[in-house]
């Protein structure tokens, strides 16, 4: 990691400023990222790959990462998809030629993994399934793999075992069918261009996606910024071709966990905007190199700004991206945002299946932040676009609040917990929605102080760092009284937070194809809550950036 999280528990109030100077230093050290591995991406590798180097440690990753009850991943449904990569993993292992781990040890792992998804999918119904990417494509090729395995061992199983347990594959859960793997699947064997929000779950594909037509490689060898979908795509090429650009950023990506690897790599553009602007709007000024504003800069192209190569641009990274370039006096006008536009909202790319309320949140901060740069400079600007933007921010702040939840908080499709989304929402709302936001703004405070936890933290499974910093950046940042409440939980919240930070691993509460853990951003937001709290001073009545 780039900060030591010991240290940031005992941080004094001078010390920040060289905190958060080292965080963003950090991420010109580490250009594609810091990213904890992930079960489902490591499983795909090891279905995959087994020619990669690095394979018997991931066999071992997954064993070793085997929850009690059998299965892998988050409560609930968050189990579902990297259980049955892992399932899946294990089955195909078991079809080679022995190896050092075993057979008997693969097979007794496997099967409790089938025993506890028999369990799962029932249970969870047509409304127990997180809302992450590909989730429907990637569950129905995995039931299907996983059936394949088990028919093939029951009629050819490891001579070292005996006869396979005669256990029925696991089904689809409630709700799911496999109509948009077969469309996906009856587009590449007629040779039609994928659209490339499909590259990320190339791998879903199987064989089909061995060197598909229209998928190219970025110029660092990924496809899709996914180790799986660069495998699928590498095929059974990847052990004849050790030059190939794809091939060698497989190598390089699995040295970083020694063996395991994570769901989505690079993430260069989200985590430098997710950073930078998380400190600058705590009232942090890290020392940002120009060559990273630079960077950030050309990142925003006619369609918007991608979280990295080989990812299609989306409304969130380049919202976050003119957001962040405003907050450093590099601004751009919004015109590439205004393509995520819907009838009522922004969309995170054109044609998505639901709606986020982050994403939505983070357009207001990027339209928000123009429009007062405009009012600072108002011969610079555009009038055409300055009345678009202050139209966008009133569409935006009548969405935000109908989107708040009874109890004043938000939830959202990129996150677990709602601590996050009610971050994003509430300050956006209360720094740029005006007058009409407040009774939303004052909602989500009254649900920040009604949900803090005995011991001071906020939590959705249990109390996390993470999330009691969204909680106090909340209490800290948004512009209503403060009052006797609000200074108890901070206080408690503050002491809570001093405790966590310096504890590690942090859990992972991110939504991909797996649950997943952005480091270098969950510091940055941990950062600047300690940052708020030290300084006593609220930011919104003191902006000096």
């Amino acid at each position: 990691m780039t900060v030591d999280d010991r240290a940031v528990a005992d941080l004094a109030p001078a010390d920040h400023g060289t905190q958060a100077d080292e965080l963003v230093s950090g991420l010109l050290r580490e250009p594609w990222g810091q990213v904890s591995p992930s079960i489902y991406e490591t499983a795909r590798l090891v279905a995959l790959a087994p020619w990669l180097g690095g394979h018997a440690r991931r066999v071992t990753y997954l064993l070793d990462s085997q929850r009690p009850d059998g299965g892998w991943g988050g409560p609930g449904g968050y189990a579902l998809v990297p259980t049955l990569s892992a399932a899946d993993a294990l089955l195909a292992v078991l079809r080679r030629p022995p190896n050092s781990t075993g057979h008997a040890v693969l097979a007794r792992s496997a099967d409790r993994a089938l025993g506890m998804l028999t369990e799962l999918i029932p249970a969870l119904g047509e409304d127990g399934i997180p809302d992450m990417p590909a989730v429907e494509l990637i569950t129905a090729s995995l039931v299907g793999s996983v059936g394949e395995h088990l028919r093939a061992l029951r009629d050819a199983p490891p001579a070292d075992l005996g006869p396979w347990p005669d256990r029925p594959p696991p089904s689809l859960p409630a709700g799911m069918d496999r109509r948009r793997l077969d469309h996906m699947l009856a587009a590449l064997d007629a040779g039609l261009v994928l659209p490339d929000k499909l590259f990320h779950a190339l791998e879903t594909a199987g064989p089909a996606a061995s060197r598909a037509i229209g998928v190219p490689p970025t110029p660092t060898g990924t496809i899709g910024a996914s180790p799986a979908a660069t495998a699928a795509w590498l095929g059974e090429r990847g052990p004849r071709e050790p030059d190939a650009p794809a091939r060698r950023f497989l190598e390089s990506v699995v040295t970083r966990h020694d063996g395991p690897v994570p769901c989505g790599i690079p993430i260069t553009v989200f985590e430098r905007s997710w950073v930078i602007s998380t400190l600058l709007r705590a009232g942090l000024s890290p020392a940002v190199p120009a060559e990273m504003v630079a960077d950030l800069s050309a990142a925003v192209g006619p369609d918007g700004t991608p979280a990295a190569a080989g990812l299609p641009a989306d409304a969130d990274t380049t919202a976050v991206t003119l957001y962040t370039l405003s907050l450093l006096g590099a601004g751009r006008t919004p015109d590439a945002l205004w393509r995520y536009e819907t009838d009522s909202h922004f969309c995170t790319w054109p044609g998505e299946d639901g709606y986020s309320a982050s994403v939505n949140a983070h357009a207001l901060d990027a339209f928000g932040q123009y429009l007062r740069d405009a009012r600072r400079n108002p011969s610079t600007e555009n009038p055409r676009i300055v009345h678009r933007c202050a139209a966008t921010v009133r569409k935006l702040t009548s969405w935000l609040q109908d989107q708040q939840h009874g109890d004043g908080s938000w939830h959202d499709r990129w996150h677990v917990s709602p601590y996050y989304a009610t971050a994003c929402s509430a300050l956006a709302l209360s720094e740029f929605g005006g007058e009409r936001a407040r009774p939303a703004v004052a909602r989500s405070v009254r649900w920040v102080l009604a949900t803090q936890r005995p011991d001071g933290s906020w939590g959705t499974w249990h109390g996390t760092a993470e999330e009691t910093a969204y909680a106090l950046q909340i209490l800290m940042l948004v512009r209503v009284p403060a009052g006797h409440a609000i200074e108890r939980a901070v206080a408690d919240g503050s002491r809570s937070l001093r405790r966590a930070a310096g504890s590690a691993p942090r859990p992972a509460l991110w939504h991909d194809k797996d649950l997943y853990l952005p480091t270098a951003v969950v510091e940055a937001a941990i950062l600047a809550a300690l940052h708020l709290v030290d300084r006593k001073v609220p930011p919104q009545l003191d902006r000096s950036h």
